[in-house]
């Protein structure tokens, strides 16, 4: 019904607009062209520029009510997305300014320069001053908002802390896998060929390395530690997919056989971020930000930010992928209980009782 609605009101409008336009063009002809012409270019210059005040009305209106919900700066759960909110920040000066500017001068000019009698245009072809400065001013404030991008990008793509944790994320078709190291503190080796989902090794981890033997595996949510710096291993088991954490304002491509990192560090915890959005149900996202198939709107992932005890508490409830593969299963079957014998739980026979002497004597 909405959309037979929508289709019925573009349709009418595009009817009014044609009969405006012939009626116009009919009233040209009865007029004369070049009358309707002076008339037509003062009726559009006076709405340029209620076009221009109420526009850029719209534009202050629109960023002081919406600012916080759209752009939502200082919201970022890391020290890099602050970081990031920052550049969007200048960003936006950057071009707000130039914004402004161009658009004033647009429908000003529009405006005060529209047909006259006794104006006449100036045309001019060339101007080296002009265009040095239209050319090297933004070619300046690109290369300065492109450099800080650039350094913020080697920044989480470079080498991490020496604290850092490591994770790895798997993506495949449609959900998020996460493996953490053990006491160990290495991840240990995998190949695609090991892959064999029944016998829970959905990763293809090699169980002749050591390293893997104390790995463990989880389908989420992924639990990192606040004001701890983690290195993310990503990799894909299928197509291309991409880790988006909108929260923290990152994004790396998981890509099948070319593991991708990024490091960061959380600076806020899930708790806080329930008392700052006043979502009783907030959870940081991992978002899938790469078409990779009809299922792709529902890979959705969870992280948990939360203090080294908590995470430390959930690392003890966890089992290691190894035990539950292979150790488990290898193990010997308990020998079954053997049956107990009948034959001796028999009742006593009341009749093989001895029988006691009599005492009685007779005379």
């Amino acid at each position: 019904m909405h959309t037979f609605l929508l289709i019925t009101i573009l349709l009418l409008g595009f009817i009014i607009t044609f009969q405006i336009a012939r009626a116009t063009e009919f009233v040209s002809i009865v007029q004369g062209e070049e009358r309707t012409r002076k008339q037509s270019n003062r009726i559009n210059a006076f709405l340029l520029l209620v076009f221009l005040i109420v526009g850029l009305f719209g534009v202050y209106w629109a960023h002081h009510t919406l600012a916080d919900k759209t752009l939502g700066f200082d919201s970022s759960a890391s020290d890099h997305g602050i970081k990031v909110d920052r550049m969007l920040k200048y960003t936006l000066i950057a071009t707000g300014i130039v914004f402004v500017l161009t658009q004033v001068l647009l429908f000003w000019y529009s405006f005060k320069y529209q047909e006259r009698e006794n104006q006449k245009a100036y045309y001019f072809p060339h101007n080296n001053k002009l265009e040095m400065i239209w050319t090297v001013v933004p070619a300046i404030v690109l290369t300065v908002l492109i450099s800080f991008g650039l350094v913020y990008w080697f920044q989480i793509t470079g080498a991490a802390p020496e604290n850092a944790a490591t994770v790895e994320i798997t993506g495949s078709q449609f959900k998020w896998e996460f493996r953490y190291p053990g006491k160990d503190g290495v991840l240990g080796k995998k190949n695609y060929k090991f892959i064999d989902e029944s016998n829970d090794n959905s990763l293809g981890l090699i169980w002749d390395d050591a390293a893997t033997h104390d790995d463990i595996v989880s389908g989420g949510p992924l639990h990192l530690v606040v004001n701890k710096p983690v290195r993310l291993v990503i990799g894909a088991k299928d197509v291309i997919h991409s880790v988006g954490l909108p929260h923290f304002r990152l994004k790396m491509d998981a890509v099948p056989g070319t593991p991708t990192t990024l490091w960061f560090t959380p600076i806020k915890t899930t708790k806080e971020m329930i008392k700052e959005t006043g979502q009783e149900n907030f959870v940081f996202e991992i978002a899938c930000d790469q078409m990779c198939g009809a299922g792709h709107t529902g890979m959705r992932g969870e992280i948990i930010v939360e203090t080294q005890e908590e995470y430390d508490q959930w690392m003890a409830s966890q089992k290691a992928q190894y035990q539950t593969a292979v150790v488990e299963k290898e193990a010997p079957a308990a020998p079954a209980a053997a049956p107990k014998d009948s034959s001796a739980a028999k009742p006593a026979d009341s009749t093989a009782a001895a029988a006691k002497p009599d005492s009685a004597t007779t005379k």
